[in-house]
């Protein structure tokens, strides 16, 4: 076990059983042009946060840790987004663009669309896993839980956007099932006003997880490898 620096306090994490989830770091939500952008959001921290994830990701693999991520993704007949009757038709933002502005229908989140592509500073390496989605959480009706627990995972790192939409849903699912929850909060932006970054990040420290940062996550790492083996 090492022991990361955390708010609201250090948790005690096991790297062996610890995976980095990658969130929706695709161009439509982190890139000039993407969905995110077309719809007037300020997609500038997009830049850190990627930057960040970068740094991180190959710290874990370095450490031999699975990196998972997850892609917001329909099918090109939006078989899989709900009719009119499901709440995601009528409130997830690609779907609602797509109806409101013709000229973007079945360019949005549609898979092998640009916008549906992980952004480019972050491709998923050999030995990676992709998790297709196709609601808010990464959980919902997917392999992520199945592919966790083979591998006898607990402890989840979480980067990616948005931190109050798909990086929130995922992670408070982790919790509901038994998973750890840690959000680095360098490596996730937000959608809208700043007060929904607040609002996540005090959720997660005082009931459902932890927050850290990438440099705390990669000094925690490089003490943990400079230690000594017991004799």
């Amino acid at each position: 076990m090492l022991v990361l620096d955390a708010r609201p306090k250090p948790v005690q994490i096991d790297p062996a059983l610890t995976a980095v989830v990658v969130v929706d770091m695709q161009n439509a939500f982190a890139t000039a042009g993407g969905m995110f952008d077309l719809a007037g959001m300020d997609i500038s921290g997009a830049a850190l946060a990627i930057e960040a994830s970068r740094r991180l990701l190959a710290a874990a693999r370095r450490n031999g840790m699975p990196v998972v991520y997850l892609q917001m993704s329909y099918r090109s007949d939006l078989s899989d987004a709900g009719d009119p009757s499901s709440p995601n038709h009528q409130k997830e933002l690609g779907m609602v663009l797509m109806r409101e502005r013709p000229e973007l229908r079945g360019r949005l989140l549609i898979d092998g669309s640009w916008d549906w592509r992980i952004v480019d500073a972050l491709r998923p390496e050999s030995g990676d896993e992709v998790i297709r989605k196709s609601r808010y959480s990464g959980f919902c009706r997917t392999g992520l839980e199945r592919y966790l627990r083979a591998r006898k995972i607990r402890y989840l790192l979480f980067t990616g956007v948005a931190t109050n939409i798909c990086v929130d849903a995922t992670a408070r699912d982790a919790y509901m099932l038994e998973f750890w929850p840690i959000l680095v909060e360098d490596a996730i932006n937000h959608s809208g006003p700043d007060f929904n970054r607040q609002s996540t990040l005090w959720n997660f420290e005082n009931a459902l997880g932890w927050v850290t940062s990438t440099d705390k996550v990669i000094k925690a790492l490089q003490k943990e490898a400079a230690e000594p083996l017991p004799t």
